[in-house]
């Protein structure tokens, strides 16, 4: 069953999330909040306004995950609009716990950062 957060707000879950990450920082584009690790861009924030009716968090995903996981749990995830032809993930945040969340964006960032820092975070 999914756990939900209506009483936490979505931005400040991302951002406790995201900026977590070793040399993470956040900066605005499109009119949202993007997560970055040097320069590059590993998670936008899409808030409900957006074209949508919930919260999420777009993210990075290795080769192929992006079908397996928006087929598998529909509830939670999604293909978003502008990255998710290259294989980027939606996640809806009210329906991932932190840990759930956690993952998803060390698993993006990884992607983008140097080996330095993806070193920090493994394990």
């Amino acid at each position: 069953m999914p756990v939900r957060h209506p009483a936490e707000d979505s931005l400040e879950r991302a951002r406790r999330v995201c900026l977590a990450l070793p040399e993470s920082f956040e900066q605005e584009a499109w009119g949202a909040p993007t997560f970055r690790v040097r320069k590059r861009m590993f998670a936008i924030f899409a808030a409900a306004g957006r074209g949508r009716g919930r919260d999420a968090l777009w993210l990075a995903a290795p080769l192929g995950v992006q079908e397996i996981l928006v087929r598998s749990e529909p509830d939670k995830f999604f293909v978003p609009p502008y990255v998710g032809v290259k294989g980027w993930i939606g996640v809806n945040v009210d329906v991932v716990d932190d840990d759930e969340l956690h993952s998803l964006a060390v698993q993006s960032y990884c992607i983008f950062a140097p080996k330095k820092l993806r070193a920090l975070v493994a394990g």
